[in-house]
């Protein structure tokens, strides 16, 4: 398990985390890689589909599809809709500094709530509520098991030839919706307090200032194509055992990332065309993304083909 830097760090500069989640809630484009790097996580993810994935997720209408509804939850952010913009934020990042306080995660997004409440009781000078700390993995996995149900209807209707064209559109829309979010979680900035400048000690000087979009969207634009991405993508699909603990795994990796960012972003590493480390770490970031994307939808696929398990009746009295 992840161990806190140091318990007396959270502490003392919960603060100020607390200030940036609110500058976090006033700026909508501190969310994504932008516009341009989740289409190509998206549209990377799409192209990277085995063959024995169902033909209409793999053609052009599909593709220009995956790339749309990439930064869809960003167009929930904005102000003219505040319950929208409020109850979808938290699951675009996990601050894990936090959630690693927890013993385990639960897998049920309620449970996890409940849980953050209770520590909140023990740790009463921190600001643990889940819209703070962040959902992220609970949003992922559910789309995940929608998707999964919907491909399940799609075999149904495949077998009784009847028409599916409707549930073909809804299988596209949330296999690129779910998409947002797994490009959130290889974006290092979206699994730590210090997702926007450094907080807390600092003795290697790293900038306080709002880094965020200069690294995941100004930098990504100018200076990433899919040609620098694409040849990262493991050829073959892998299915997911256990979504929501692979998927933490892959999390857990990204939060090990995070210092790195700032590492590259003090040699100057996003500055106009930035440095190889800066051009390689990003793609490698990219990639990651377009790969456990590509290997959730294709796990959706397969698991919708497994039989239901068998309702339990309660217990007669």
């Amino acid at each position: 398990m992840y161990t806190l830097p140091m318990r007396k760090s959270i502490l003392a500069y919960s603060a100020h985390a607390v200030l940036l989640v609110a500058v976090l809630l006033a700026d909508s484009s501190a969310l994504a890689w932008g516009r341009y790097g989740h289409q190509m996580i998206n549209q990377l993810a799409e192209k990277a589909l085995p063959p024995d994935i169902p033909a209409f997720l793999r053609n052009g209408g599909a593709l220009d599809a995956f790339g749309y509804y990439a930064p869809e939850p960003d167009r929930w952010g904005s102000p003219g809709e505040p319950e929208l913009r409020n109850a979808q934020e938290p699951d675009h990042f996990l601050s894990m500094e936090w959630s690693d306080m927890l013993t385990t995660m639960p897998r049920d997004r309620y449970d996890y709530v409940r849980a953050l409440a209770l520590l909140q009781v023990a740790h009463p000078d921190l600001t643990l509520k889940a819209e703070d700390v962040g959902t992220q993995p609970y949003q992922t996995n559910e789309l995940w098991q929608r998707l999964k149900s919907s491909m399940r209807e799609y075999r149904k209707l495949v077998a009784a030839n009847e028409d599916t064209k409707p549930v073909e559109a809804e299988i596209v829309f949330l296999a690129g919706w779910m998409g947002h979010y797994v490009g959130d979680a290889a974006q290092p900035l979206h699994t730590t307090y210090r997702y926007n400048g450094w907080l807390g000690a600092n003795p290697n000087g790293y900038t306080t200032a709002h880094i965020h979009s200069l690294f995941e969207s100004v930098y990504v634009q100018a200076n990433l194509k899919e040609s620098d991405v694409a040849p990262l993508i493991p050829v073959k699909a892998s299915l997911v055992n256990n979504v929501f603990t692979d998927y933490m795994t892959y999390l857990r990796h990204t939060h090990s990332l995070y210092e790195q960012v700032y590492q590259l972003e003090k040699a100057g590493g996003f500055e106009g065309a930035g440095t190889p480390a800066a051009k390689q770490f990003t793609a490698e970031r990219l990639a990651a993304g377009a790969t456990e994307l590509r290997d959730l939808i294709y796990t959706a696929w397969v698991r919708s083909g497994d039989p239901l398990p068998q309702r339990t009746r309660p217990t007669q009295p």
